[in-house]
């Protein structure tokens, strides 16, 4: 008797789905493709040469090659953590070394988090729209979600008074030039945001993966930060989950999460289950990178960014039709299209890679509720200026054209 595969999996498999941002990854190596899809950096400003020194010094090394070689401790490098401690600290975070923990990449660090913390039929309040990463993650685990909607400063806080009241298991937040609408909280409103939450007795998960990617405007405090800074310097409301792959390059896998140490202890045994360890010759490149040359490279990456969004932007005001709006955001990776009411982000991408070779992903995917059918996010930072600038126009043009004739 075969297998009826169907049947053998778990019930929670039901809850997994394709990324449609990893499916239009494989359009980028199509050169005649525009590509605003996927939110990833460009790999012109990777800093190779510091990496290959970094290699260089582990092999070169009479004592250094065996360990980076072997297994390592689960909670991550112990050189590496310091750094990130230190880090933390410049954000206003005191994080001891057991409240630190490193993980493949910060996406892991969300699956930790579900697996944590979410059982079938818990409630997970999250914002509208969201990072389709967070609801990849968490979504196996069986959740309800409770959608928050956002206006220009974060969090629209009768909303999330109203979610809080049903108790969720925690609330997941990108504060910073948010994936995928570029929203970043204002102040007032994360300070609002933890008293709130606080309140209710339910934790923040705080995603910082864009947070040092600020092009104008004043850097504001993690809700981390913002939580320590309330309760003595430590960590205890907020899960703040941090990553290296948009500051420095994503293909070594190194995140981080730092929390308080009943929650990393526990992510420790599952990293354990896991995978074990980040790799141990990754772990230590990236302290070799980041205690060298992290500084300087970003704030390379901030001026090459910048410009980048402002053609995004320029080229938006010269060409996109009127009832398209977009956000304005002040860093990060994405801007943010509403389309008029009655188009539909999944068929205008389809005509877009049939028609005029672009390519960018449609906002219902990042919504819990798979509604903002009329949204598309647009990603600026793989893209050259001049491209980017050519991919509007065309894009422009096309949606021109798909408007209702009365419009």
């Amino acid at each position: 008797m075969t297998v009826d595969w169907g049947h053998a999996f778990a019930g929670r498999v039901a809850g997994m789905s394709a990324s449609e941002i990893r499916e239009l990854l494989k359009l980028i190596d199509r050169p005649e493709i525009i590509s605003f899809a996927g939110g990833i950096p460009d790999p012109d400003f990777f800093p190779t040469a510091a990496i290959a020194r970094a290699y260089e010094k582990v092999f070169q090394s009479n004592t250094g090659a065996g360990g980076a070689l072997q297994y390592t401790i689960s909670e991550g490098y112990g050189p590496l953590r310091e750094w990130i401690a230190g880090y933390m600290a410049r954000k206003g975070v005191r994080a001891g070394m057991d409240e630190i923990l490193v993980t493949s990449g910060s996406q892991q660090a969300l699956e930790f988090i579900g697996k944590l913390l979410i059982g079938p039929g818990d409630l997970v309040a999250v914002t509208k729209p969201t990072y389709l990463g967070a609801l990849q993650a968490f979504s196996p685990y069986e959740p309800t979600y409770v959608s928050i909607a956002m206006d220009e400063d974060g969090p629209v806080l009768a909303e999330l008074e109203e979610a809080l009241a049903a108790k969720p298991k925690f609330l997941y937040l990108v504060p910073d030039f948010q994936n995928p609408n570029g929203t970043t909280v204002s102040l007032e409103r994360r300070h609002a945001i933890l008293e709130m939450c606080t309140a209710h007795g339910v934790p923040v998960v705080e995603d910082a993966a864009y947070a040092e990617l600020r092009y104008e405007g004043e850097f504001l405090p993690s809700l981390a930060g913002i939580d320590a800074a309330r309760n003595g310097g430590s960590p205890t409301q907020v899960i703040h989950c941090g990553s290296f792959s948009k500051t420095m390059v994503p293909a070594l896998r190194v995140g981080w999460v730092a929390a308080p140490k009943a929650a990393v202890e526990r992510m420790v045994l599952m990293k354990q289950a896991a995978d074990l360890h980040v790799s141990t010759i990754n772990q230590i490149v990236m302290h070799d990178i980041v205690g060298s040359i992290f500084d300087s490279h970003v704030k390379r990456l901030r001026g090459a960014y910048k410009e980048r969004r402002d053609a995004m932007l320029q080229a938006l005001a010269d060409f996109a039709p009127e009832g398209v709006t977009w956000t304005r955001p002040q860093g990060g990776m994405f801007v943010w299209i509403e389309l008029p009411e009655g188009m539909c982000g999944v068929t205008l991408l389809e005509r877009a890679i049939r028609e005029v070779n672009v390519a960018f992903v449609p906002g219902a995917a990042f919504f819990a509720d798979r509604s903002g059918r009329n949204t598309i996010r647009l990603s600026f930072s793989a893209t050259p200026p001049e491209r980017i600038r050519e991919g509007i126009r065309r894009l422009s043009t096309l949606v021109r054209d798909a408007l209702p004739v009365a419009a």
